[in-house]
């Protein structure tokens, strides 16, 4: 029995979507959650996901972004998407980047301005994916989206 147990506490973690968590979320309404989403936008519970503690003063946004479940060594970008767009590629602003690590988690720490105040969506997206402060790949099975609006 203590074996079993020992065996399963020194197994990895893998940090799995939290169920029932978004914007605001229960314990602190800065708190943004992001999710993997599947081809019909809904969250892939289980799935990469990750967590951005943001303040916001005025139109200016920061606070630390924690991902988890991603793809190792590779580069992710946070990214305010301001709507509507009609033109592609989209035209983003970036927040800060970094780069997942072996085990599947980035940390990112950045702000920005937005020059708006509400209706704010943020997305994780590969960094491969701007160019020129635009958003000219798309690969959304591969970033994560809110599940709800900064409002």
């Amino acid at each position: 029995m203590c074996v079993a147990l020992v065996s399963l506490l020194a197994a990895p973690v893998v940090m799995a979507a939290p169920g029932g968590k978004d914007n605001p979320a229960n314990d602190n309404p800065q708190n943004l959650y992001l999710y993997e989403k599947d081809a019909s936008w809904n969250i892939v519970w289980g799935g990469a996901w990750g967590k951005y503690n943001y303040s916001l003063s005025g139109t200016t946004i920061t606070g630390p972004f924690n991902g988890h479940g991603l793809v190792p060594g590779t580069n992710y970008t946070l990214i305010y998407y301001p709507e509507p767009q009609t033109t592609w590629p989209w035209p983003v602003v970036t927040i800060g980047s970094g780069t997942a690590d072996a085990d599947g988690n980035v940390h990112i720490a950045g702000s920005a301005n937005l020059n708006v105040s509400s209706g704010i969506k943020i997305w994780l997206v590969l960094t491969g994916d701007i160019v020129s402060g635009k958003l000219s790949g798309w690969n959304p099975t591969k970033y994560l989206f809110e599940h709800n609006l900064i409002p």
